[in-house]
């Protein structure tokens, strides 16, 4: 079996907008109390989705962030049991290491990013 989804992101320099316009668009709600990687958005200026789930019971958590320095973009993260062994596996398989592995403050949470041959974004998660 593969490599779940587990997380996406909303990134751009005005995340406040941002989850202002996800808000009334799919009625989320945000919490802009957790930690972020300094790497990922400015620090309170994160908001984690909760998991909205269908009648099923899927679905996955999210979050809305960035800041003034921060490039737009929308990414996924698939839950990996080695972030450092997945982007090595990425590079291996022709793709390029952006970030990590990066550990969020405070938790056991470890982040990669890399791009894809086409130059796609995408992370993995897992942790410490």
């Amino acid at each position: 079996m593969g490599q779940p989804v587990v997380h996406f992101e909303v990134i751009g320099n005005e995340p406040e907008k941002l989850r202002s316009f996800y808000g009334g668009l799919f009625d989320w709600e945000f919490d802009t109390s957790g930690p972020v990687s300094a790497a990922v958005s400015e620090a309170g200026n994160y908001g984690f989705v909760d998991r909205y789930t269908t009648d099923d019971g899927t679905g996955i958590r999210g979050g809305v962030g960035g800041g003034d320095d921060y490039t737009s973009h929308v990414l996924f993260y698939v839950g990996v049991p080695d972030v450092e062994a997945a982007l090595r596996a990425a590079e291996r398989l022709g793709g390029k290491r952006v970030l990590g592995p990066d550990k969020n403050p405070g938790t056991d949470l470890v982040i990669g990013h890399f791009t894809d041959p086409e130059g796609n974004l995408i992370g993995v998660a897992g942790v410490a």
